[in-house]
């Protein structure tokens, strides 16, 4: 390593923690977001019901993430949504939007074969620092 690129990771207690990647690298104009499953932070659990809910709860850690790096979820600028079942997309839409109140990120959603602890759903993101040049329309 140069030492020229500094990286910062950082966990929160507002989110599950995993011993095999940190919740959030911040690196030049981002931070990256590592796939958040519907886990309960408090219990570690899978919550329980269908799509719709284990999508909020993914959502829920997500944006306990996001906030712990002094940031909002306006500042989300990609996710990335994999699904168990493809059937659950209108399901996932129910409550994706409310974590949005001013207009979606660019999104990707893929099909998997499996999700780890059989879960529906797992979203990942990448949150804009707000720095460097702004965007010409």
């Amino acid at each position: 390593m140069s030492g020229y690129n500094t990286v910062l990771a950082r966990n929160t207690e507002n989110a599950p923690k995993s011993s095999l990647s940190t919740q959030s690298v911040a690196f030049s104009h981002y931070n990256h977001l590592s796939a958040q499953l519907p886990l309960d932070p408090a219990t570690g659990k899978m919550v329980a019901g269908g799509a719709k809910e284990q999508a909020e709860q993914c959502l829920k850690n997500m944006k306990a993430i996001v906030e712990s790096v002094a940031h909002d979820m306006d500042d989300v600028v990609a996710v990335t949504i994999f699904l168990k079942d493809s059937a659950d997309m209108a399901a996932v839409d129910e409550v994706y939007t409310t974590f949005f109140q001013n207009g979606v990120p660019a999104r990707t959603t893929l099909a998997v074969s499996a999700l780890p602890m059989d879960a529906l759903v797992q979203i990942d993101a990448v949150v804009s620092n707000a720095e460097g040049t702004p965007p010409v329309a």
